[in-house]
């Protein structure tokens, strides 16, 4: 079956709602920061950066060309939204070359522990069409280009809310419409894998095993694992291991000693957690 348009519920039979989102946006902890182009600007440069955040670009009226690393570019028609990596070095052009109009930029901070993650999903550059999109994206997308044409008393703060809404919106399309190669998407669009996914986000220190994870999906433990491989390209455990390791790294770094990390991530020992820690940090080991 697939992911209902709107990405906000999908409900089973006998079963509960499952929101398949909050959970993970609890662990990415995203920060939207909304900026626009100078006046007269007809290109923007995104050079590339170490720290981990997405480039958000919503056009909501003209022509865009997105230009990439060794020279690939692709022209990107309204409205649509374009996301590129931090570490991506990208330049974005007005065609013809004139001033933006309806530009919006955003950078949206992965600030969570399980922000590496999402980040990871978004290898390449991502031009996303939003000509079909659901009805609650348009209307934002709607607001924010009239908020553009036409500016209007407390504007700052509305298209500062507007980015978290906006980075909401485009991650729920992404589930509606999962790129062909599967991947977090995609596994958050099947409704079977998506409720084990959302437990191990809402609950990783849970002593999951391959059955209780299957029994969550309401799958044999066979046809869960078998899925789950070629949906998310890895197995359960592994996925398991690397929300753990996130997690528990995370908690360490600031400060919470190893003790705490390891009950809260799901780890056995505080040793265990420390093995952890060190093959991760050791590439030969890995």
């Amino acid at each position: 079956m697939e992911c209902n348009s709107d990405c906000q519920t999908y409900k089973m039979k006998n079963t509960p709602r499952l929101d398949r989102l909050s959970a993970l946006l609890e662990g990415v902890a995203p920060r939207v920061e909304v900026s626009r182009p100078e006046a007269d600007a007809c290109a923007i440069v995104g050079e590339a950066s170490a720290r981990q955040f997405l480039h958000l670009y919503l056009i909501a009226e003209g022509t865009v060309c997105l230009r990439e690393a060794r020279e690939k570019s692709r022209t990107v028609e309204t409205p649509a939204i374009v996301v590129c990596r931090a570490d991506a070095a990208h330049v974005l052009e007005s065609v013809p070359a004139e001033a933006f109009r309806g530009l919006l930029c955003a950078k949206a901070y992965l600030d969570g522990p399980v922000g590496k993650l999402l980040f990871n999903e978004f290898a390449e550059p991502l031009a996303v069409s939003l000509a079909e999109s659901d009805a609650s994206l348009s209307h934002v997308i709607q607001l924010i280009a009239s908020e553009l044409q036409t500016p209007r008393c407390g504007q700052p703060a509305l298209l500062d809310r507007a980015g978290d809404i906006l980075f909401i919106g485009l991650l729920r399309h992404l589930i509606a419409h999962p790129k062909v190669g599967g991947g977090l998407f995609g596994g958050l669009a099947d409704p079977r894998i998506a409720r084990a996914l959302v437990a191990m986000h809402t609950a990783p220190q849970s002593g999951w095993t391959l059955e209780t994870l299957a029994a969550e999906a309401g799958m044999s433990r066979t046809s869960f694992a078998n899925t789950f491989r070629d949906v998310m390209h890895q197995t359960p455990g592994k996925y398991l291991s690397k929300l753990r390791l996130a997690i528990a790294a995370q908690a360490v770094q600031s400060g919470r000693g190893l003790k705490k990390a390891a009950s809260e991530s799901g780890y056995l020992s505080p040793s265990a957690l420390s093995r952890a820690l060190s093959r991760a940090r050791s590439p030969s080991l890995n």
